[in-house]
């Protein structure tokens, strides 16, 4: 059965404390997705963002960003009064989120709750340490470590804890004691709102669809913990780092700054610390997609040294016995393989090993630039295994994007449309319904291309920082006439 979902950030969801959490907004959200006959709600990655404050650079591949915890859930278990929090300047800007506020002033009262809180005698709070203890322990010691030495990254602190010498180990958790328990009991209610927003989801027919980065940042508790599954050297710094060649869209390539996988080893270790990664992955989500798949065919390495990615070279990666094992362990498990950008034919055969549905990008399809891919961008050529975007949340919105190709590749759209009558601001429509009557099992729309907003709304522009992921919807976005439009096409082109 052919089904659709929207794609919205948690983080961009409205509320009153400056950013989208697990707050009743959440709730409502879902309530809308399923009056609009949508199955699926995809996110990005839960996990703590880090510099930039890109959920694709994180202190943990297996935490979930502390800022997404409801205060007003706090509040309701009196852990904090309403005028702690709103007393709190987390910005006045309904539009976009000041992470600069959050960072300042969240963690203050998370920190007043923790010690308003009785969690060390809750008997559910112990059980869910039990049941993390893999990586839990190590991650809120990595983060009060990361405060006791005035947040450096790890290989910058003292030699014999940086080395995780045994001793050092032992005499932090004792000094750190409090400081961990905080980092804990953070994690036990961000996993605790999760789930219960997980399970609201599943009982009204919307599936949560997850988001993977393939790498982990540098300054994580990842990196920390397994040294030895990355290319490290013997100062415990990386030899090679992640990115992208140079291409159509960027010049002198995309130098992402992540540490590469030692392969060889991970293989010697059953692939340990991915089965944990994925099988903690598909306990928080419904469906995940992982994203840059073409890294575990083969990966671009650009040397540490190099200040862009114009001299780096492809290497194979491990990816045919990674997914061989996971489906030993795991069984067969909802996976979208995130296969754009230049796609070898070895890709593609790990692909079709795999059994993974691939992206379709409809901003793809109409591009002249010659990337020989383009007409397998074109909704008539979709295959039932493929999932539809009309763009991705590194994409302008589809709004922008129309008004900024050239003329040629206006005409190309209007043409494959069969429409030269509808203006330019209500074009997102005819558009979607483009996707939505391909064949791919799933389609998936950004919410700002429901809304037909422009690039004030966009999520990432890829290879910068400072004004990323940092867009709002507002409360009355979501209108019933909205819900009701799109109900409406969901129904016509059979997805419901």
């Amino acid at each position: 059965m052919r089904k659709s979902g929207v794609l919205l950030p948690v983080t961009s969801l409205p509320s009153k404390y400056g950013i989208g959490c697990f707050s009743k907004s959440a709730y409502k959200f879902i309530d809308w997705l399923k009056g609009a006959g949508q199955s699926f709600w995809q996110i990005l990655p839960l996990c703590p963002t880090s510099f930039g404050d890109s959920p694709y650079q994180s202190f943990s591949t297996f935490a979930i960003n502390p800022y997404m915890i409801s205060l007003k859930s706090l509040i309701e278990e009196k852990l904090l009064t309403k005028e702690e929090c709103d007393k709190v300047d987390f910005g006045d800007d309904k539009k976009y989120v000041d992470y600069k506020k959050q960072y300042d002033n969240r963690f203050t009262l998370l920190k007043k709750a923790y010690k308003a809180s009785d969690v060390l005698n809750d008997e559910s709070y112990k059980k869910f340490v039990d049941e993390n203890h893999f990586w839990l322990l190590d991650y809120s010691l990595f983060m009060a470590l990361k405060y006791h030495f005035n947040q450096k990254k790890w290989n910058e602190w003292d030699y014999d804890i940086r080395i995780r010498k045994k001793e050092a180990l032992e005499e932090y958790k004792i000094k750190l004691e409090d400081e961990i328990n905080f980092w804990n009991f953070i994690q036990y209610k961000a996993y605790s709102q999760w789930y219960k927003l997980k399970e609201y989801a599943n009982k009204s027919n919307v599936s949560i669809i997850g988001d993977m980065p393939i790498y982990v940042s540098f300054d994580s508790a990842d990196v920390w913990v397994n040294p030895n599954l990355f290319e490290l050297d013997e100062n415990l710094l990386p030899i090679n780092v992640a990115g992208c060649p140079p291409d159509g869209f960027s010049k002198k390539g995309q130098l992402w700054g992540n540490p590469l996988y030692n392969w060889e080893e991970n293989e010697k270790t059953d692939f340990k610390w991915w089965m944990q990664r994925l099988k903690k992955s598909f306990e928080i989500y419904d469906a995940l997609r992982i994203d840059h798949f073409r890294g575990f065919d083969e990966y671009y390495s650009i040397d540490f040294s190099k200040k862009d990615a114009t001299e780096g070279k492809w290497r194979k990666a491990k990816g045919e016995e990674l997914f061989k094992k996971v489906k030993h362990k795991l069984g067969d498990k909802n996976i979208i393989a995130e296969d754009l950008g230049f796609i070898t034919d070895s890709v593609k055969e790990l692909l079709k090993k795999c059994g993974f549905p691939g992206m379709k990008i409809l901003q793809f399809a109409f591009d002249e630039r010659d990337t020989g891919e383009a007409n397998d961008y074109l909704p008539h050529n979709y295959p039932y295994l493929s999932v539809a975007y009309t763009g991705t949340h590194d994409n302008q919105t589809l709004y922008s994007w129309f008004k900024t190709i050239s003329d040629s590749e206006r005409k190309a759209v209007r043409d494959y449309l069969c429409d030269y009558y509808t203006p330019d601001e209500k074009i997102n429509f005819p558009l979607i319904s483009l996707i939505m009557r391909s064949n791919s099992y799933l389609c998936i729309v950004p919410i700002q291309d429901l809304l037909s907003l422009d690039d004030k709304a966009r999520i990432n522009i890829p290879s910068t920082t400072g004004e990323n992921w940092r867009w709002r919807l507002e409360k009355n976005q979501l209108t019933q006439s909205l819900k009701e439009k799109i109900y409406n096409i969901t129904k016509i082109y059979e997805r419901i």
